[in-house]
């Protein structure tokens, strides 16, 4: 079965940093709008996630070439409001 590709309905930015703020931001770092776009795009269904609290390790970018995340916070207080949040 193929997969059609994720279209959000709406996209709103966010206001405070959250868990689901720090994951877009990695996403969106790596050049996807959020985890469906990324999961699509490489027909995978494997994010690399640190085993302790769940935060995107690995991801691989359009180009080939990875991004490596640390285990704890990447998003600045800076950048919260630039982050993109998708509802499907």
């Amino acid at each position: 079965m193929e997969m059609i590709e994720p279209t959000p309905k709406s996209m709103s930015r966010a206001k405070e940093w959250t868990d689901r703020v720090e994951e877009a931001y990695r996403f969106q770092c790596a050049g996807y709008r959020d985890e469906f776009e990324y999961k699509y795009l490489k027909k995978t269904d494997h994010v690399e996630r640190w085993p302790h609290n769940g935060y995107i390790k690995k991801l691989q970018r359009k180009d080939g070439s990875y991004f490596y995340y640390n285990r704890t916070r990447e998003c600045p207080e800076k950048d919260v409001p630039k982050t993109k949040i998708y509802v499907y």
